[in-house]
Formats: C-alpha cells, sequence, structure tokens
C-alpha cells in the first residue's frame, strides 16, 4: 500500500536517526546529501531522502546561482552529480566542477573532441594508492580526471587515456561503477569492464549472441557478422547487492527496414542482466522483437523493490519509446505482472518479415498513445485542425494499432505511427519513491510518419524511410514544424505516477503547456517532452524535461503542480538535488535546449535552486 505519511524514515537507510528534519548517517554527514550518480544511486532510483524541501514550502523556492559554460551548441543534456558540496558536469565543449552551493567554478578540463554531454561517472578511490576520479567519453577514448584538479590521472591507461579497440566510440550516456570496475557501453554491440585503476580490460559482453550462445538462432541469417546497431547508448544499472549489470539494448539497424536482418535480433531492444563481475549472462528479456520502428530501451533501468503478500521482491523496470513499462524480478527475470504476446499488423514491404506478435505488458497498462484513427485528429483550434486534417487526408494517412509496419512510397499512402521514435517515454526514464512505493515516468505523445522508398543499389539496405515533405526531423514527427504541436487530441505530454505493488496507475497529469493554447484556455495538454524526473523524501517529483522552458515541482502523493520557474531554455535533462555546505538542500537543472525534439533555442545554463 501506498504510505499515508510523507517524512518517515526510510527502513533501507541502515543506520540512520532523524535529527532536525534531517536523515542523518551514524558517520555524521546527511543520508543523501550528495548525489554520486546520475541515477543518484547505482540503480538509477533517482531518489533522495532529502526533506528539507516539501509541498508546503515548495512554493517558496528561489533560484540561487546560475552558470553559463559559454557553449552554444546546445544539447547539454547532463544530470550533475554532486560529492562533498562540488558539483561534476560535462557540456558539448568541456567537464566542469563548481562549488554547489555558490555555482563558483573549480576548473574545467577541455579534451580532444565532446565529452558525452549526459554527465560523468564518479569513482571514489580504494582508500590506497588509487585516488577518486571522474570518467567521461571523448569519442573512442574514455579519461580519467583528477577529481581536485581536473587533470587526467596518469595511472590510468596511457596519461589518462584508454582507447576502444573498435571503430566504434564509447557511448552518448557515462559509464557505470561496481567496485573497481568502470562498464561501459558504446556504438559496437558489446559491453565492456574495465579495471577504473589502470583501464585493463577485464571482460566482455557481446550483444549480438555468437554461434552456440543462447539466442544466435534469433539471426536468421549471416547478417549478424556485420550487423551495426543492438549497442548500449543509455544508462547501465548496477545491483551492487547481488552483484548484477542492467543494460538498456538498442535496436539493430538498419531502423526502419529489417529485410537483410531478418528474425527477432537478439539481444535488441531487450535489457539484459549480467553477473557484474565477469560479464556472464544471467537472463534477458526482449521488448520488441524485430524492430523496424526505432523502439530502443534507451532509459536506464531502474531497480525497485515491490511488495506482494508481505514479501518484497527486487525488481528492475525498464521504461521504453512505447510507452509500455516492463517490470521484471530482477534475480529471475520473471515478469512481476505478466507479459503476454499479442497479434500485431504485419508488413507488406517485399523483403520484409516483421514479428507476428508483439510483447505486453499486463500491467501497467500502456503509458503513452498507440492507436490512430481519423476521429483523433486536432480539434480545439480551427488554424491547426485544418493542418493536420490536409496532412493526413492528402498523404492517405493510415494506421492499423499498435506496432504498424511501414509501407512503401508505391502503395500510395502514409503510415502514421503511434508513438513515434523519440516515445513515448525516452532516455529520461522513470524515477521511484520507495518510501511511497510510487514509480514517477514522463511520456510525450506524437506520432511519426513517413513511408519506405527504395535505395540506390550501392546502399547497404533495399530501403530507406522518407517522408513526402523532405528530410528535416521534425517533418518526421505528425505535427506541425512550425509551432511542434502535435496533430492529434490531447494530452501531448503526461506525468504518471504508478503503484509499483499492484501495476496500477495512482494518478496522470498533463505536463507542459503551450503560451498560445494557454491564452486560449486551452491548459491540459501537456507538452513534447525529453529528459526524467526525480523525487524526494520531502514527497515531491522534480522535473523540466517540457518544451515550454519551465522547471516543475509536483505532490508525489496527488500529482498537483506546486512550483514552475521559467528556465532561459528548455531543460532536455534529468535535475539533481543534494545539501551544500551551508547545510540546505538544493535542486540544480542543467538546460541547454536545442532542436530535438522540436525547434527550440539553445542554451548553456546550470541553475540551483534552494528556499530562502
Amino acid at each position: 500500500m501506498i504510505a499515508n505519511r510523507i517524512g518517515t524514515i526510510l527502513s533501507s537507510v541502515a543506520g540512520a536517526v532523524l535529527f532536525g528534519g534531517a536523515i542523518v548517517a551514524q558517520t555524521g554527514k546527511p543520508a543523501g546529501a550528495d548525489w554520486m550518480h546520475a541515477g543518484q544511486d547505482p540503480g538509477g532510483s533517482k531518489y533522495s531522502p532529502l526533506q528539507q524541501i516539501t509541498p508546503s514550502n515548495v512554493g517558496q523556492l528561489r533560484r540561487a546561482w546560475v552558470f553559463r559554460t559559454g557553449d552554444r551548441a546546445g544539447r547539454m543534456n547532463a544530470t550533475p552529480i554532486v560529492v562533498n558540496n562540488v558539483m561534476y558536469f560535462d557540456s558539448v565543449d568541456a567537464v566542469y566542477a563548481l562549488e554547489a552551493d555558490t555555482g563558483k567554478l573549480r576548473w574545467r578540463f577541455k579534451g580532444d573532441g565532446s565529452p558525452t554531454r549526459r554527465g560523468v561517472t564518479y569513482w571514489p578511490g580504494d582508500g590506497g594508492d588509487f585516488s577518486a576520479r571522474l570518467l567521461t567519453y571523448y569519442g573512442r577514448r574514455m579519461v580519467a580526471l583528477d577529481i581536485e584538479t581536473g587533470k587526467p590521472v596518469v595511472d590510468f591507461g596511457t596519461n589518462g587515456y584508454i582507447e576502444k579497440d573498435t571503430q566504434q566510440g564509447f557511448a552518448s550516456s557515462p559509464p557505470a561503477i561496481f567496485k573497481n570496475l568502470v562498464i561501459t557501453g558504446g556504438s559496437s554491440p558489446t559491453v565492456d569492464a574495465y579495471d577504473v585503476r589502470t583501464g585493463r580490460k577485464v571482460w566482455t559482453f557481446n550483444l549480438i549472441p555468437q554461434p552456440g550462445q543462447p539466442g544466435h538462432d534469433s539471426w536468421q541469417s549471416d547478417d549478424w557478422k556485420r550487423n551495426t546497431g543492438i549497442n548500449v547508448w543509455g544508462y547501465i544499472s548496477v545491483d551492487v547487492q547481488n552483484e548484477m549489470v542492467f543494460l538498456p539494448v538498442s535496436q539493430a539497424s538498419p531502423n526502419y527496414w529489417g529485410g537483410e536482418r531478418p528474425g527477432d535480433n537478439l539481444y535488441g531492444d531487450s535489457v539484459v542482466a549480467l553477473d557484474a563481475n565477469t560479464g556472464k549472462l544471467k537472463w534477458y528479456h526482449q521488448m520488441v522483437h524485430h524492430d523496424i520502428w526505432d523502439y530502443d530501451p534507451s532509459a536506464q533501468p531502474a531497480l525497485i523493490d515491490v511488495v506482494q503478500d508481505g514479501q518484497r521482491i527486487p525488481a528492475v523496470a525498464q521504461h521504453n519509446k512505447t510507452g509500455l513499462l516492463f517490470i521484471y524480478n530482477r534475480l529471475t527475470g520473471k515478469p512481476i505482472f505478466g507479459v503476454e504476446e499479442r497479434p500485431v499488423p504485419q508488413s507488406h514491404v517485399p523483403g520484409e518479415k516483421t514479428s507476428p506478435t508483439q510483447p505486453f505488458p499486463l500491467k501497467p497498462l500502456p503509458l503513452a498513445k498507440n492507436t490512430f484513427t481519423a476521429a483523433d485528429l486536432w480539434d480545439r483550434t480551427p488554424g491547426h485542425a485544418l493542418y493536420c486534417k490536409t496532412l493526413w487526408e492528402q498523404n492517405h494517412g493510415f494506421n492499423d494499432g499498435p506496432y504498424t509496419p511501414w509501407d512503401t512510397k508505391e502503395s500510395g499512402r502514409t503510415a502514421v505511427i503511434f508513438p513515434g521514435a523519440i516515445g513515448g517515454g525516452n532516455w529520461g526514464g522513470v524515477s521511484f519513491n520507495s518510501e511511497l512505493g510510487l514509480i514517477f515516468a514522463n511520456v510525450g505523445n506524437y506520432g511519426q510518419w513517413g513511408y519506405l522508398v527504395k535505395s540506390p543499389p550501392t546502399s547497404y539496405n533495399a530501403y530507406d524511410k522518407s517522408t513526402p515533405m523532405g528530410t528535416s526531423p521534425a517533418q518526421y514527427r505528425f505535427w506541425n514544424p512550425d509551432t511542434a504541436w502535435p496533430c492529434q487530441k490531447g494530452p501531448w505530454g503526461e506525468l504518471f505516477a504508478i503503484n509499483a505493488n499492484t501495476g496500477d496507475i495512482v494518478w496522470r497529469v498533463p505536463l507542459g503547456q503551450y503560451p498560445e493554447l494557454e491564452a486560449r484556455g486551452i491548459k491540459d495538454v501537456g507538452t513534447p517532452n525529453l529528459g526524467g524526473s526525480i523525487t524526494t523524501g520531502g514527497g515531491l517529483v522534480f522535473i523540466a524535461a517540457t518544451v515550454d522552458s519551465k522547471f516543475r515541482a509536483f505532490d508525489a502523493r496527488i500529482g498537483k503542480e506546486l512550483w514552475s520557474f521559467t528556465l532561459e531554455v528548455p531543460g532536455h535533462s534529468t535535475p539533481t538535488t543534494y545539501l551544500g555546505r551551508d547545510g540546505k538542500q538544493y535542486v540544480a537543472v542543467v538546460a541547454g535546449g536545442g532542436p530535438y525534439p522540436g525547434v527550440m533555442p539553445y542554451g548553456d545554463y546550470v541553475s540551483a535552486f534552494t528556499l530562502p
């Protein structure tokens, strides 16, 4: 059951006492004072036990400081980590260390190229010869930086760097840490673990099963030898207690036509559990078979607890672009609420063979829109309604339900797919409040439309996806590219709370607003969003993510919006919260704006907020 009271001490916080409204560890340092991982903990819960900021006082939050990197390239998506009142993050151009309570620059490291832009990883050292360090990627190289100086650590690899032993680069999200291992994804179909002290490779897991390995027969041709995709570019989660690693594995490529990669294409679109010490397979579940929609699970697997019949079940929740939320027993891989294979529409494109069924969790119900008919077209403002009706009719739009396959240009019709390739759910993933037993998930409801055209004979794949409107990414979305307003009735963006113990939706609210529509009295549709939420022991959910540039706080129990602040540009990122050196709780967010998922301004802002 959901707890009725906010502010109780978590039973899982061992050796902690309540003092002055803060949970304080026996060491004297408040539990949750730091935000040491992108997901707060190695399992990506994005939960902080801090309680200074509550539903009753969150309305008083004020911006304490703002830092600008000077980088105008946009796409700053980092979740800052905070250790001992120092904030670390990266942007398109460099890695930064700031004083977390003042925003004052301590150091800046500019390497050769661009870092990951989704954050850095902290390793605390081994208490002996090897000191604490930060790790991030620069293309094919990983660098270890001294946390005090920002300079490369010379005893790691060669002068602080190791280089990937394939032509592909490392991932766009920072690596994971388990004991003295740094576990990495990247563009190649492998996950590798290195000794974080020396840079020596320790183990490798093949994301395309090799001959004799489980799942190899899901590749029905020799394409497994040359395939791209099947990689991990999102955040990796670690179950420290059970010594397991959880991978969100991307789809096979090419993205929209799979005629030369027949079969289910394991481990594409799967959550994969490994032994963290050895890289050996524990279990896997594929969430999309033979993906031709770009529906990869880009979100971090969130390690949660499910209580049923008085028993606590260690679980993992995996959100993906379909807007489906899969919840598994993380020790066995068994679906907590059941998963069933359901028949889905089949492709008629020459050479394509789609899977006859796709997996659907019985609970929770789909969080994102996955069907569409003409009756779903927007009808609340005349101009936008006319644009969308014309778009649908002139292009002979069709949708046959979930997993509608693409058709060819020669068919004379255009598929409108829900969700589109940016979700549903995207890399922001979910947050989990263990005290309330609630999972929080933000989704965007926007479609993608187009058809397949034959590629030149020299092209590797026989078909490419295209649209009659050209090649602009914004025009692949089923919306008006001038406004980024989707063409279906709302809600266009939503925030959900799901009871982890029952799989039931507890509340759902629109997320985001368009000022132009708000001026017309339309306040209930939400907006596209990209980024994630965090949740706190104070009973709050914080999220930016929306294209209206607002940073918001919600009451975690009932979903009521309690506070918002208008940032300079959209914060397509996940916030962080921590205690500063002054003993005050801060909430910080990176706002880089950028063109994804719409035509948005760029920015270079890091902002921190606290109570007066």
